[in-house]
């Protein structure tokens, strides 16, 4: 007897659009409201999005404010990109970008205030999380679900906080 399932090929990937991203808070979240959906590079998108919520709200809170939201925002992410990633059938759809809004928020949070280190930050965590050096890419194949898509940003998160503050210790 011949398993039902091998009939038929598998769904085509689905591909998100602001309608499907509008239906949960899930798909909102992790598709960064709205900004994964911009192209090209959604990751860079994501990043500039974060930048200007920070401006905007979360770089006004006071310190334990943002790390309640850099803390409560992981955990949400690790749930939120798992559940969207399981059901867009790519466990880290390049759309989902709320692992880059986490992350340069805490970039954000430990660099200096100034225009110039943030956008160097902006510019080195592309750069990491677009490379991915060592450990980053061994962590993306081994961590499974949203904490994979979670993880690996936080690791670039930290290789830029501590490029800028050794570039600030050596200039």
């Amino acid at each position: 007897m011949t398993d039902p399932s091998r009939r038929f090929p598998p769904p085509a990937p689905l591909e998100p659009s602001l309608r499907w991203m509008g239906a949960r808070l899930a798909r909102i979240v992790a598709f960064g409201f709205g900004s994964g959906l911009l192209r090209p590079a959604p990751g860079t998108w994501g990043t500039l999005a974060a930048w200007l919520l920070w401006w905007l709200a979360v770089g006004h809170a006071a310190p334990w404010g943002i790390a309640l939201i850099l803390v409560l925002g992981f955990l949400y992410g690790v749930w939120a990109c798992g559940v969207v990633g399981r059901e867009l059938g790519r466990p880290d759809h390049g759309g989902m970008v709320w692992d880059e809004i986490i992350a340069f928020w805490l970039v954000l949070w430990l660099v200096p205030g100034n225009l110039f280190a943030q956008a160097l930050a902006f510019v080195l965590f592309r750069v990491f999380d677009i490379r991915k050096p060592w450990p980053i890419r061994q962590w993306e194949r081994r961590l499974r679900g949203g904490l994979g898509v979670m993880a690996d940003d936080l690791a670039a998160a930290a290789y830029t906080v501590l490029l800028v503050w050794l570039l600030s210790v050596l200039f």
